[in-house]
């Protein structure tokens, strides 16, 4: 199992915008692939986006977000369960 970490930072006045972009139009497009096992978004009051997906194997990527609804570009981080 493989968890990705997706964030991104909206420019000023574009996070519904952007919020849109990702569960409107991108990620119904990941949660088709068979390696999916789940995904949740996440948004903070500093207008970040964070998704965070669950893959069976090797992860789907969300594609580069409009540049002007973006202050920065997405941070991807992938990480995998720890026995403990």
């Amino acid at each position: 199992m493989i968890a990705r970490m997706w964030e991104v930072r909206a420019s000023r006045g574009g996070f519904d915008e952007l919020l849109s972009w990702v569960c409107d139009r991108e990620l119904p497009k990941l949660e088709v692939l068979p390696s999916h096992v789940s995904s949740e978004v996440f948004s903070s009051t500093d207008q970040r986006i964070v998704v965070i997906s669950k893959w069976r194997n090797t992860p789907g990527e969300l594609p580069a977000p409009p540049q002007h609804l973006v202050a920065r570009s997405p941070h991807v981080w992938d990480f995998t369960p720890v026995d403990r």
